[in-house]
C-alpha cells in the first residue's frame, strides 16, 4: 500500500497538529457560510443510510460496493450507507418545496470500502453536498459556468481569510478558473491518461473546470466514469461537445499534481435519464422508485454537486496526506512511512 504514497521531499507541516485542528474548524465554517450565501442554499440534515432498492443511493462509477446491513425491526430489510446524496437531495428539494433559484446543502458522510488508499483517498468521505432548483431554460453550459465561477469565488475568499488568520498559508489560487472540455484535453494531450492530462492543464492554469465527464469522447473512451442517473453527460453543450457536468481541479504544489476539489453538474431530465440508462445498459433502474418519480415529472430540475471537506482542508492547509485532516483507518505500512516522513496522521 505504501508504494501508492507520494512523499514530498523534506516535507514539514505548515501548521502543527493543534493549530491544524483549529484551522480545520475555521476552514469549514468560512467555506460553508459563504457557499450558502453565494448560492442561496439552506442547510438541512442528511441521512447516513437509505433503504436498498429505492434507487436513492448513488452508483458513482457503477462498480463500488455500498456498505449494507439488515434492519431487525423491519423484517431484515437492508439499508445502505450512502455513497453520496445526489438523488436524495433532489427528492428533498421536492419534499421541502424549495423554489427556483434556491437550494439546500448538507454534510455528507460516507464509507467507501473499495477506495484505493493513497495521499488523497480514504475509506471515509466527507463533503458538502448541495443542490439548487433551476428553470428548464437554465439547463445549458452558460449557466453551469456561472455557478462554477460562484463556487470558485467562495474558494478564493476562503483561502484569503485563512491567510489573514495564518500568514504562513500564502494564497495560491489564480484569479480565474479556466474552463476546458474533456474532449479538448484528449485532443491536446494524445497518448496520456486522464490523470496525466489533468496534471498538465492544472499545472499550466492553476485551476480548471473539466467539462463533459461520463460520456464517450471521440476516441470512444471516457475521461472518467459517472453514474447514468444524476449528472447529464450526454446533452450537447457547445459545438459538437456533450456534457453539462464537470470537475473543479486545482494544482497542488505540495503533492505536485492535479487535485480535484469538487464534482458537479446539471442533473438529468427525463430524456437524458433514459438515454444514459440505455448507454450504461442499466434500463432496469428506470423501474425504481426515484427514477419513476423523475420520469413522471415529480422532481424539480436541478444543478448540484459535492465539495470535498477534507480535500478542501488538505489543500488550503498545505497538507501532504488526507489523514492529516481527518481520522480514518490506514494500513500499518502507510502509518510507518508517514511517521518517518513528518506526516502526522490523525
Amino acid at each position: 500500500m505504501s508504494n501508492q504514497l507520494f512523499i514530498p521531499p523534506n516535507y514539514k507541516p505548515v501548521l502543527n497538529t493543534t493549530r491544524t485542528e483549529k484551522a480545520i474548524k475555521l476552514t469549514k465554517d468560512l467555506f460553508e457560510n459563504q457557499l450558502s450565501a453565494e448560492l442561496r442554499l439552506r442547510r438541512v440534515t442528511a441521512p447516513l443510510f437509505v433503504l436498498k432498492g429505492t434507487g436513492i443511493n448513488d452508483d458513482l462509477n457503477g462498480t463500488e460496493r455500498p456498505v449494507s446491513f439488515p434492519i431487525k425491526c423491519m423484517q431484515e430489510t437492508r439499508a445502505e450507507i450512502v455513497h453520496s446524496l445526489a438523488k436524495w437531495k433532489r427528492w428533498n428539494l421536492k419534499k421541502l418545496q424549495i423554489t427556483e433559484g434556491f437550494g439546500l446543502y448538507t454534510d455528507m458522510n460516507a464509507i467507501r470500502p473499495d477506495e484505493d488508499l493513497d495521499n488523497i483517498h480514504s475509506l471515509y468521505v466527507d463533503q458538502w453536498d448541495w443542490e439548487r432548483v433551476i428553470t428548464p431554460e437554465e439547463r445549458n453550459l452558460k449557466f453551469l459556468k456561472r455557478v462554477v465561477r460562484k463556487i470558485y469565488s467562495v474558494m478564493k475568499r476562503t483561502e484569503y481569510l485563512l491567510y489573514e488568520e495564518y500568514p504562513e498559508l500564502v494564497p495560491q489560487l489564480p484569479d480565474n478558473i479556466t474552463f476546458i472540455q474533456a474532449q479538448d484535453l484528449q485532443d491536446q494531450y494524445p497518448g496520456l491518461n486522464s490523470k496525466e492530462k489533468e496534471d498538465r492543464a492544472a499545472k499550466e492554469f492553476g485551476a480548471i473546470f473539466v467539462i463533459g465527464i461520463g460520456g464517450a469522447l471521440a476516441n470512444g473512451e471516457k475521461h472518467d466514469g459517472r453514474a447514468p442517473d444524476y449528472d447529464d453527460w450526454t446533452t450537447p453543450s457547445e459545438g459538437n461537445y456533450k456534457g453539462l457536468n464537470g470537475d473543479i481541479v486545482v494544482w497542488n504544489n505540495v503533492l505536485q499534481r492535479s487535485f480535484e476539489l469538487s464534482s458537479m453538474g446539471i442533473r438529468v431530465d427525463a430524456p437524458a435519464l433514459l438515454k444514459q440508462l440505455a448507454i450504461a445498459n442499466s434500463e432496469d433502474r428506470a423501474k425504481l422508485m426515484w427514477h419513476q418519480m423523475l420520469l413522471n415529472g415529480e422532481l424539480p430540475q436541478t444543478i448540484g454537486g459535492g465539495i470535498g471537506q477534507s480535500r478542501l482542508c488538505m489543500f488550503f492547509l498545505r497538507k501532504a496526506h488526507i489523514g492529516e485532516v481527518q481520522s480514518s483507518i490506514w494500513p500499518e505500512s502507510v502509518i510507518e512511512v508517514c511517521e518517518k516522513n513528518n506526516i502526522p496522521l490523525f
